[in-house]
C-alpha cells in the first residue's frame, strides 16, 4: 500500500493562500481515491475534500467550497489542496488519506492509508 507525506503546512495571514502537497510512495497511487481531512485543537477531525481515481470528480466540505481545489498529478504521485481566502478557523492540522474503493467520500472510515499530517495556523 502507498505511503503518505503531507508538506506546504505554515503560517498565514487571514484572506492569504497555502497549498499543501501530499506525496504518495510506491506505483499504486492510481488506485486510490485522495482526500484531505483536518483536526482543530479540542476539535475532531473533519472532512475537507476529497478526489476520485477513476474520473477526477471532487467532493467539498460545505466550509471551504469555493475557496479550496482538491487535484492530483497522477505523473507525480501527488494530491494537492490549493487554500485561498484563509480564515483563522481554518487552523488545524491537515491529514491526507488514501481511500481503495475510490468513493472520495467524507467518512474517515472510508480512507485506509493517512499521512502523519501538517500544521495550518492562520492569524487574524
Amino acid at each position: 500500500q502507498v505511503q503518505l507525506v503531507e508538506s506546504g503546512g505554515g503560517l498565514a495571514q487571514a484572506g492569504g493562500s497555502l497549498r499543501l502537497s501530499c506525496a504518495a510512495s510506491g506505483r499504486t497511487f492510481t488506485r486510490y481515491a485522495m482526500g484531505w481531512f483536518r483536526q482543530a485543537p479540542g476539535k475532531v477531525r473533519e472532512f475537507v475534500a476529497a478526489i476520485r481515481r477513476s474520473d477526477g470528480r471532487t467532493n467539498y466540505a460545505d466550509s471551504v467550497k469555493g475557496r479550496f481545489t482538491i487535484s492530483r498529478d497522477n505523473a507525480k504521485n501527488t494530491v494537492y489542496l490549493q487554500m485561498n481566502s484563509l480564515k483563522p478557523e481554518d487552523t488545524a492540522v491537515y491529514y491526507c488519506a488514501a481511500d481503495r474503493t475510490d468513493w472520495a467520500t467524507g467518512l474517515e472510515a472510508d480512507y485506509d492509508v493517512w499521512g502523519q499530517g501538517t500544521q495550518v495556523t492562520v492569524s487574524s
